[in-house]
This record gives structure tokens, C-alpha cells and sequence, in this order.
């Protein structure tokens, strides 16, 4: 005859004080709050040009920096993005912790960086072009290929296009 799961329990810890240790799911959940649209079925990034577009319409109105990334396939196709980090008007706090977290939930095989400057000059600061480098460099160890860093002001720069990553 089958033991109930207290039965079990009681039979292993027989008095003693154990702690049960819990068992977690990591769930990706579908956020359409902030929905961008695209044309096609999929829409697939070919330049810095179309990122610039998608984040400029993902970003739009954001008065304080926002740090986001494109996920993509294997294809280049764009699966979605995300909010990593919301600052103030000059900085935000990026981790490749949580810069990662959801590339790897959803199985991306490369990433897009983004961040706005409010202040409307999109010229890249010494702490984004430290901070892309060392995503590249935790993007290697974890297989998840870092493409660009794009910066969204009036206009935009591709860090990749400066040849500055």
C-alpha cells in the first residue's frame, strides 16, 4: 500500500526538525502592456536602424533612463524585449544578472542593448560603453552573443557602428 506524503515525511524526519525544502518554477510571462508593433510575422532586425525604431516606439515618452534589451533567435528574428532597469534622469543600475534572466527564459541566442538619455543627446558615456563590455563579456561565458548597445536620444548611436564594442 502506497505511504501519503506526510507518511513519508514523518517516516524520514522520525521526530526530527527538518526543513522542507521548496520547489520553484521559473515561468516567463507575456507582458502586452507595452506592446510594440512590427510588420510581418516576425520581425527580424537586419540593422541598428531597425532597433532604433523598435526602441524608440518601446521607449516612447520615457523621462527617465530606462536599460532594455531586444531578445533574439538564432535567426536574428526579434522574440521580445525587456525593461531590465529604470533610473533616474542621467544613470540606471545594470547587472548582468538581471540583464540575462530573461534571455536565457526565453531561449535567446543574442541580445540588443538599449538605454535612452533623456536628455536628448544620444552620445555614449564612458559608463556605457564599461557597461557594454563587460554584458559582452558575461554574454561569451553564458553562449548569449551581446550584437550592439543602442543609445536613444533625438537620434540614436549604435555603438557597434562606432566601432566602440
Amino acid at each position: 500500500m502506497a505511504k501519503s506524503k506526510k507518511e513519508i515525511i514523518s517516516t524520514i524526519c522520525e521526530g526530527e526538525s527538518w526543513y522542507i525544502v521548496p520547489n520553484y518554477r521559473v515561468m516567463l510571462v507575456q507582458d502586452s502592456s507595452n506592446s510594440v508593433k512590427a510588420t510581418g510575422k516576425k520581425a527580424g532586425v537586419k540593422s541598428p536602424d531597425d532597433m532604433a525604431a523598435i526602441f524608440n516606439s518601446y521607449l516612447d515618452g520615457a523621462d527617465r533612463e530606462n536599460f532594455c534589451i531586444a531578445m533574439l533567435d538564432r535567426k536574428g528574428n526579434l522574440l521580445g524585449l525587456n525593461t531590465v532597469s529604470v533610473g533616474g534622469l542621467h544613470s540606471s543600475i545594470v547587472h548582468p544578472r538581471e540583464v540575462f534572466k530573461p534571455a536565457i527564459v526565453i531561449g535567446a541566442a543574442s541580445i540588443i542593448l538599449c538605454h535612452n538619455h533623456p536628455s536628448g543627446d544620444p552620445t555614449p558615456s564612458k559608463e556605457d560603453v564599461d557597461v557594454t563590455s563587460r554584458l559582452k563579456q558575461a554574454g561569451e561565458i553564458l553562449g548569449i552573443e551581446v550584437l550592439d548597445h543602442v543609445v536613444i536620444g533625438d537620434t540614436f548611436c549604435s555603438l557597434k557602428a562606432r566601432g566602440l564594442i
